[in-house]
């Protein structure tokens, strides 16, 4: 397998790669948030339904406040990342063969060989590839020729990183 193709110097393009990888690493705390915010609600509504009085209902209410701002937290730094990366716009491109994945981004280069790559995510755009339990790059598929994903797709799935369709 040799799959090459070339990435445009979009402005978007580095605020999309944003995106989809703090997506994935921010997602916990979208689940936090929403565990303080539903504790919180739960307890402020037992406390004025049991009578426990006024002394804890700042408590109960701190936790909806923590937790709302958990959940807000990873869009808020999403739309920070999209902002911020269009200044990182250059022309590169990927060259994934049976052993790596090459990628150029201007003058830098960088490889991952498959060798240690533990899973691969589909998400809508790109597939998420993991080194150990951290998402090291992305692949878009939205550059690629279908012919080109599909095969890339089997050679992920007959390696175990993708679930076969």
């Amino acid at each position: 397998m040799h799959i090459r193709f070339d990435v445009p110097a979009d402005p978007d393009y580095p605020g999309r790669v944003a995106a989809a990888l703090s997506r994935v690493r921010l997602r916990r705390y979208g689940y936090i948030g929403a565990i303080l915010t539903a504790t919180g609600v739960a307890a402020f509504v037992a406390s004025r339904t049991l009578g426990w009085g006024e002394q804890f209902s700042l408590l109960w209410m701190s936790l909806v406040t923590a937790g709302v701002l958990s959940m807000l937290y990873g869009p808020w730094v999403r739309s920070r990342a999209r902002r911020r990366s269009s200044e990182y716009a250059v022309e590169g491109g990927y060259d994934i063969t049976d052993e790596n994945i090459m990628m150029r981004s201007g003058t830098e280069s960088s490889g991952i060989a498959w060798d240690g790559v533990s899973q691969v995510h589909d998400t809508p755009g790109f597939w998420i590839v993991y080194v150990g339990r951290m998402p090291a790059t992305v692949i878009p598929r939205e550059l690629m020729s279908g012919e080109d994903v599909e095969t890339l797709r089997a050679f992920l799935a007959d390696r175990g990183l993708l679930p076969a369709r």
